[in-house]
């Protein structure tokens, strides 16, 4: 028989009530998780703006490590996807792109926040409108709305009756799928990478605190696990901010050769 018993966390636990608020149609309630995504956009721009107060030419310290991230994001996500002259142009949204992700994921292994405000709908649903309504902004601009939508479903040198099939699917796939899998593809590796860590170490406290002698001995093993899965989850933070950033060049990219579809 065990001395306690293991509850697994609600959804309360991830996701708690609201804790400032009560304010008209509920506008402006804030819960944690959106004080967690404040408090994180904060810390992005105090540091960008600490980087480059005194920009020198032979970079140092944070201005070196931000330059670093920002000449990442300019050449291998902007240049190599877009082209240099495109790339330049839509570096500042794909930069901030990535370095939003970045940082609203990293609270989920910061002591006291544990978690990512990525890991609900609302801000990676916000980031997929972005890169939705601009990738088709730059379809339309430049084709027009008519030929750029036929050029985005409509596949050259097919027979003509496979256009019955062809035309709903890549329909639905550029026009619907892309926002969905974007925000969907981000919550949900932020929110199971929540649960996991969540599981591994509420796992341990049980094992250390609530369980019977013999099972204490299980404890080290699911904390090890747990620091094991918060080096895995460093990495995942990290893939998921250049994964987004990427997949938004190229879906612009798309959009700007529709007609070589």
């Amino acid at each position: 028989m065990l001395a306690g018993e293991f509850h697994a966390p609600s959804l309360n636990d991830f996701f708690p009530e609201k804790i400032l608020g009560d304010t008209p149609f509920g506008l402006f309630d804030l819960d944690r998780l959106m004080l967690i995504r404040i408090l994180m956009a904060a810390v992005l721009v105090i540091l960008m703006l600490a980087a480059f107060r005194r920009p020198q030419l032979v970079p140092r310290g944070l201005q070196n490590v931000a330059e670093y991230g920002l000449v990442f994001v300019k050449e291998q996500i902007c240049d190599e996807i877009l082209g240099k002259e495109t790339g330049k142009k839509f570096f500042p949204l794909i930069a901030s792109i990535f370095f939003g992700v970045l940082f609203l994921n990293f609270s989920s292994v910061i002591p006291f926040l544990n978690i990512s405000s990525n890991a609900r709908v609302g801000m990676p649903l916000v980031l997929a409108v972005v890169a939705y309504i601009t990738f088709n902004y730059v379809g339309i601009k430049k084709y027009g709305f008519v030929k750029y939508v036929r050029s985005s479903i409509v596949v050259p040198n097919v027979p003509p009756a496979l256009h019955v099939l062809l035309i709903p699917i890549e329909f639905i796939s550029t026009f619907l799928l892309r926002p969905f899998t974007l925000t969907v593809r981000l919550m949900a590796n932020m929110l199971s990478g929540h649960i996991m860590l969540v599981l591994f170490f509420s796992a341990t406290q049980f094992f250390l605190f609530d369980a019977v002698a013999w099972m204490k001995v299980l404890s080290p093993f699911s904390l090890i696990a747990g620091f094991g899965f918060t080096l895995f989850e460093v990495l995942v933070i990290f893939l998921q901010a250049y994964v987004f950033a990427l997949l938004t060049a190229v879906y612009i990219g798309l959009a700007e050769h529709a007609d070589s579809h």
